[in-house]
């Protein structure tokens, strides 16, 4: 396969996407007085009240324990089955959890790896599955298991552009918007994968002890917010359904290129509105965020001692081949995000690897390999992601082979 110079940014959207971005700073920098669209944002001394109206424990600020989090997480472990979960031979209660990146079309990879792991026979029931942009979109269908692998196969490889997003006037939405691209087709799609039944579902294995977070960004707070995705489809009602949909719909929308979710809230007896964002801008993959400490939750739930294998897909790749800068502000711009970026997964992996190694939990993930030609993501094209998808598929059937050190250690 000839060598090909990735066009995507480890965060997860296409360069042309960044190119966007950096467009549309040097546009609204050179017009003053741009209008903003109308909007009631939560009083600051407020923010720590806000809930959502009818369901005030299925989200949680991250970086610090949430006291409902880690009541939930103690209810799961009396809720799970020792079919699911069995003491194993060395005594320990070994918990499978997935953590899915973003990577915009790259889901793709993610999607045909879930399906070749199906297939070897060794994929476990996961105690927790969390998931970041595209992989929030990935998340409901990898957590209800491989009975979906087909609806992942068939999201990730017939979706086209026009499914997505789109275009606007980039100086009318500069003018007048809040992004460059409209995603009411996203907000289609998303209604019509994500229905009752599936919701249902996603209920079911939650009062069967499991669990299901996605992460978006509070742009008011600057914060992470974990989102309890189960705990939202036990509710059961046509509001558990939209917000399903809508926390979907802001894990994945890339700011300025994506306008951003607006979520009713409520403080002080007072309804407000929440702006969120693609849950990239904090994590590109995340664990827990932070809100509970599993380890603990085992030792007080007076039950046989329990440890995390921790499995990580990220759906792009690490490095680039090098290739010159446009000396220009948009060249030295486009490039320096590029490579922010890419140290964002890095950290993120080293992150999870810390927490790993504080529980005693195993660690495995895995990357696209750098051989592979990633598709040209100026466009959703399903040829393309086709074959992406196959070659998740290979990597899985063929092994697959975890990474079990972060980047640069032991030579991984």
């Amino acid at each position: 396969m000839p060598a090909s110079v990735p066009k995507t940014r480890a965060g997860g959207f296409p360069l042309a996407a960044v190119r966007s971005l950096v467009l549309g700073f040097v546009i609204a920098a050179a017009i003053p007085g741009c209008s903003s669209l109308p909007r009631n944002p939560v009083p600051p001394a407020l923010v720590e009240q806000a809930q959502i109206p009818g369901m005030p424990d299925v989200r949680a600020r991250a970086g610090r324990p949430a006291p409902a989090m880690e009541r939930d997480y103690l209810l799961s472990l009396q809720q799970e089955s020792p079919e699911d979960f069995p003491v194993a031979a060395d005594g320990i209660i070994h918990y499978p959890h997935l953590a899915l990146s973003g990577g915009g079309v790259n889901g793709a990879f993610g999607a045909g790896f879930l399906k070749g792991w199906t297939e070897t026979g060794t994929r476990p029931v996961f105690k927790i599955v969390t998931g970041v942009s595209t992989g929030a979109l990935m998340a409901p269908f990898a957590f209800l298991g491989p009975g979906y692998d087909e609806s992942l196969h068939k999201f990730y490889t017939t979706t086209t552009t026009a499914n997505v997003f789109t275009e606007r006037s980039r100086l009318m939405a500069l003018m007048r918007g809040d992004a460059l691209a409209d995603t009411a087709p996203l907000v289609t799609l998303i209604e019509r994968y994500i229905d009752t039944a599936l919701l249902e579902q996603v209920a079911q294995a939650h009062r069967q002890g499991r669990r299901l977070f996605m992460g978006t960004v509070d742009l008011d707070t600057r914060s992470f917010m974990v989102w309890n995705m189960g705990l939202i489809a036990c509710q059961a009602d046509d509001a558990a359904l939209a917000l399903f949909r809508k926390v979907m719909l802001a894990s994945s929308s890339v700011p300025i290129a994506f306008p951003p979710v607006l979520f009713e809230v409520e403080a002080d007896g007072k309804r407000y509105d929440e702006m969120h964002v693609d849950g990239f801008v904090w994590a590109n993959v995340f664990l827990n965020g932070g809100i509970f400490d599993p380890a603990k939750l085992h030792t007080s739930a007076g039950r046989a001692p329990g440890r995390e294998d921790i499995f990580v897909i990220h759906n792009g790749q690490l490095s680039a081949p090098p290739a010159s800068t446009t000396r220009s502000l948009r060249g030295i711009t486009v490039r320096t995000i590029d490579i922010s970026g890419r140290a964002g997964i890095v950290g993120d992996l080293f992150r999870e690897f810390t927490f790993a190694q504080r529980n005693q939990a195993d660690f495995h993930w895995v990357t696209i390999d750098e051989s592979v030609v990633l598709p040209d993501l100026t466009a959703f094209d399903p040829a393309q992601m086709a074959s992406l998808y196959q070659a998740g598929y290979d990597a899985a059937r063929a092994g697959p082979a975890w990474r079990t050190q972060p980047p640069g250690i032991r030579g991984e």
